[in-house]
C-alpha cells in the first residue's frame, strides 16, 4: 500500500481509536497520524470492519476528537538508528528527551525488526564477568546470553541493574542500551546523570517509555530500544549489552492493551498473548556471527509469587536467573540474592574452571544444610546439634555475610566505598572460609568486605592502632 490514505475517527474508547477508510484499509502495524496539530501517531492493532481500522493513539493530546482525519503513513513505527544515538537519552519515536539538540537526516527502521535465521545465530558459552561476588560465584551470566533479575517491590532490582551498569560499562569495550519500560521519571533523570559521572555516556543509549505513558508507548518501547541495538550489532559490528528495567512492566502493558482491545484475559487477568508478545521481544536478543548480544532484565514478581505466569513465561527465556529474596533483604544481607534459587546453565564443569564449579557447589551445599537447620535451631536451639553441624552453621553464617557486598551505586548513601571484586579473589576467600581457615574471626567482620584479604588488613591496622596507643 503507498500510504496517504485518509480516513476519519468514528469511535474513540480509552486508548483506542476506530478510524474509517473509504478506500482501502491499512495493514496491521502500520502507522496512522492525525490531521491536527499537534500530530498525534496511531497504531492499527486490528481490522474490525472491511472499512475500519482499530488502533492504539500512543501520544493522545486534547486535540483529539470523534470526525478528526487522519492519515495512513503506508509504513510502520520506526525510529532512527546510527552512530548519532550514541550519549543520548530518546522516546519511542526517536526524538531527543535529554535537553540537547534533536536528531535530524538520520536514517530510520521499522522497530519489528527482523528474525534471524538459526543458521546465523551464535552461541557463546563465555563467562561475563560482573565484579558480583554472589553473582559471579554462584549465577554467572554468559556473553551473549539472557540473564533476569527476579524479585517484588522493595528488595533492590534497580540498585542491582545500576551497579551492573557501574561495573561493567566501564570495563565492556562495546555498546550499552538501557532499555527504561514503565519507568519513573527520577530514575531515567538519575541514572543519566551516573552514566555521565562514570564517563561512559558516549558508549551508551538510553530509551524511555515512561510510566505516565500510555500503555502503547509501553508496550513498544522495548521493539523500539531492539532495533537501536540490532543495528550496532548487525551494521557496525559491536558487542551489545542491553538492560531492560523492567520486563514486567512490559507484560503489565500489554495486558492493558489487550483489555482495551476488548480481547478475553486468560490465567490471573493477563492477556492471552502473553506467551507470543514475550517471544517476540525476547527471541531479537541473541547473537550472530556479526557482534553479541548480551541482555540483563530486571523482572518485577507481582506479591513475591514465583507462579505468577509473568514470571514463569519470562524464567523460559533466559540462561541465569538471579532470584532476590525479601527475607534476605530483611536481614540486611545486601545484595539479597537467594542462592539456593538462582540459577546459571553455564555452571558446569565444561562451562566454567573445574575449581570455581567445585567451590560453587560447596557454596551452595553448605548454605543448604544450614536452611534445613534453621527449624532444628529455632525450636531446640544450636546447642543442641552435632558438633559437625554447628561446623556447618557457623561456615554457612560467614558465607552468607561474605557474599554481601558495598556498591559503588549506593556510597553516598551507605557511607562505604564500593567494591569491585574478582572471581579469582571470590573463589579464594570462600575456599579459606569453608577450610575454617578464618574461624577465629567474628561473623560480623565477613559484612560489607571485598575479599577475605581485607580482614586481615584490617586486623593489621587495628593492631598497629593499638600499639601506637600503648606507645
Amino acid at each position: 500500500m503507498t500510504g496517504d490514505q485518509i480516513g476519519h475517527i468514528v469511535s474513540l474508547q480509552g486508548g483506542i481509536a476506530d478510524i474509517r477508510f473509504s478506500d482501502a484499509v491499512p495493514e496491521i502495524g502500520s502507522r496512522l497520524v492525525t490531521l491536527s496539530e499537534p500530530a498525534m501517531t496511531i497504531e492499527v492493532s486490528s481490522l474490525p470492519g472491511a472499512d475500519t481500522a482499530r488502533g492504539l493513539v500512543l501520544d493522545p493530546a486534547p486535540e483529539l476528537r470523534l470526525g478528526l482525519g487522519v492519515r495512513d503513513t503506508g509504513g510502520p513505527l520506526t525510529v532512527p538508528v546510527g552512530g548519532e544515538l550514541l550519549g543520548r537519552m530518546l522516546n519511542i519515536f526517536g526524538e531527543t528527551i535529554d535537553g540537547k539538540a534533536p536528531l535530524e537526516d538520520l536514517p530510520r527502521r521499522s522497530i519489528r525488526g527482523h528474525k534471524v535465521p538459526l543458521a546465523h545465530r551464535r552461541v557463546e558459552g563465555e563467562m561475563f564477568h560482573t565484579g558480583i561476588k554472589a553473582i559471579d560465584l554462584l549465577s554467572p551470566l554468559e556473553r551473549g546470553g539472557k540473564a533476569g533479575l527476579f524479585g517484588g517491590a522493595g528488595v533492590g532490582k534497580t540498585v542491582l541493574i545500576t551497579e551492573m551498569i557501574h561495573n561493567m560499562v566501564a570495563e565492556y569495550e562495546g555498546i550499552s542500551l538501557f532499555c527504561g519500560i514503565g519507568e519513573r521519571c527520577r530514575e531515567a533523570e538519575e541514572l543519566y546523570r551516573e552514566m555521565h559521572q562514570a564517563g561512559v555516556l558516549d558508549r551508551t543509549v538510553m530509551v524511555f517509555g515512561q510510566m505516565n505513558e500510555s500503555p502503547g508507548i509501553r508496550f513498544r518501547v522495548g521493539h523500539a530500544a531492539l532495533t537501536m541495538a540490532e543495528y550496532f550489532r548487525d551494521d557496525q559490528r559491536q558487542n551489545v549489552l542491553v538492560l531492560i528495567d523492567n520486563i514486567f512492566r512490559f507484560v503489565q502493558a500489554g495486558s492493558e492493551v489487550s483489555g482495551l482491545l476488548g480481547r478475553i484475559p486468560s490465567r490471573v487477568g493477563y492477556q492471552p498473548t502473553l506467551g507470543t508478545e514475550l517471544a517476540e521481544l525476547e527471541e531479537r536478543i541473541c547473537s550472530t556471527d556479526r557482534g553479541t548480544m548480551t541482555s540483563i532484565q530486571a523482572v518485577y514478581v507481582p506479591a513475591d509469587d514465583f507462579t505468577d505466569p509473568a514470571a514463569t513465561h519470562t524464567f523460559s527465556h533466559l540462561s541465569a536467573s538471579i532470584v532476590l529474596s525479601r527475607k534476605k533483604a530483611s536481614e540486611g544481607l545486601y545484595p539479597a540474592i537467594d542462592p539456593l534459587k538462582s540459577f546459571s546453565k553455564i555452571l558446569t564443569p565444561g562451562a566454567v574452571s573445574d575449581r570455581h564449579y567445585r567451590v560453587a557447589r560447596a557454596v551452595r551445599n553448605t548454605l543448604a544444610e544450614y536452611e534445613d537447620m534453621k527449624d532444628i535451631i529455632a525450636m531446640l536451639g544450636l546447642e543442641e546439634l552435632s558438633e559437625k553441624d554447628r561446623a556447618t552453621v557457623r561456615r554457612a553464617r560467614r558465607l552468607e555475610r561474605f557474599l554481601t557486598q558495598p556498591f559503588f551505586s549506593t556510597g553516598q548513601m551507605t557511607g562505604q566505598a564500593g567494591r569491585f571484586v574478582d572471581l579469582e579473589d571470590t573463589l579464594t576467600s570462600c575456599e579459606r572460609i569453608l577450610a575454617d581457615e578464618l574461624a577465629g574471626r567474628e561473623e560480623g567482620a565477613f559484612y560489607m568486605i571485598g575479599s577475605v584479604e581485607e580482614l586481615e588488613h584490617n586486623g593489621k591496622a587495628l593492631g598497629d592502632a593499638a600499639q601506637d596507643r600503648d606507645s
